[in-house]
């Protein structure tokens, strides 16, 4: 799917110079920071839900004990 992003002159640079430094296309490299970000982002996402809708939690303790886990 093609995306159209505007980057800033000094980002630009920064991935030319990186793409022909490696052999790298630059498209390799935008898609490898783009599929690590969103994996970051989707831990803060996942991390932040859970926080702000806490549900049934067991400590280490308890799962390594196996003790009663259903209430």
């Amino acid at each position: 799917m093609p995306i159209t992003v505007r980057l800033g002159d000094s980002v630009e640079k920064r991935l030319d110079e990186l793409a022909k430094l490696t052999g790298r296309t630059k498209t390799y490299y935008i898609r490898q920071a783009l599929e690590e970000k969103l994996d970051e982002l989707e831990d803060l996402y996942v991390a932040e839900q859970r926080l702000e809708q806490p549900e049934q939690r067991w400590s280490l303790e308890q799962l390594e004990q196996g003790d009663d886990l259903e209430g």
